[in-house]
């Protein structure tokens, strides 16, 4: 467990950053940009149990959002360090986990009759919010997964989160009793 005695540094005052494992990169890199959209994700999911979320999702969300830092771990050590740090990273269990969450959900729910709009009751809305930003950190990971190696089931998990992201912000209207809004095609 890390333990942070002074927050500044001043040691990024140059536009660089150190990775986990203590190399130094430009701030924009496309792995520091990786690790910042998903801790920016778990930030808005953050936002989504503030406002109040019903008991399913005030359970299972902060397990996720755990999950979201041993995927910035996973991100912020280059593949060929890992072996030297014992870090978490995102393993297989951890997507199964979501799509089985998103079954369990998807079964309250019934199937999805017509494209919906973001909305609905406030905490869909912030999951909405949260969904988009895990397809940003997909796809920030996937154009680092071009130029540099990551983990096995980083970019699968950010796909299933997503997904999960937006069952549940179904799953949190259809438990309120909020009409989802629905995309009108003619308007």
């Amino acid at each position: 467990m890390p333990r942070l005695t002074k927050i500044y540094t001043r040691t990024g005052d140059d536009g660089t950053t150190a990775l986990g494992s203590r190399s130094r990169v430009p701030k924009d890199s496309l792995r520091v940009e990786a690790y910042g959209t998903v801790d920016e994700l778990n930030s808005f999911i953050g936002v989504a149990l503030a406002h109040g979320l019903v008991d399913l999702l005030a359970r299972e969300l902060p397990v996720i959002q755990n999950e979201l830092f041993h995927l910035g771990s996973d991100l912020a050590f280059p593949e060929e360090d890992k072996a030297q740090y014992a870090i978490p990273q995102i393993e297989a269990r951890h997507v199964q986990k979501l799509e089985q969450l998103m079954d369990e959900m998807s079964t309250a729910v019934g199937p999805l009759e017509n494209f919906i709009l973001p909305g609905g009751s406030v905490g869909a809305a912030h999951l909405h919010v949260a969904r988009t930003v895990c397809r940003r950190a997909e796809r920030v990971v996937s154009a680092l997964d071009r130029k540099e190696a990551v983990g096995e089931y980083v970019i699968p998990y950010l796909n299933r989160l997503s997904d999960a992201l937006f069952v549940m912000a179904r799953y949190q209207n259809h438990m309120l009793n909020t009409p989802e809004p629905l995309w009108d095609s003619l308007a």
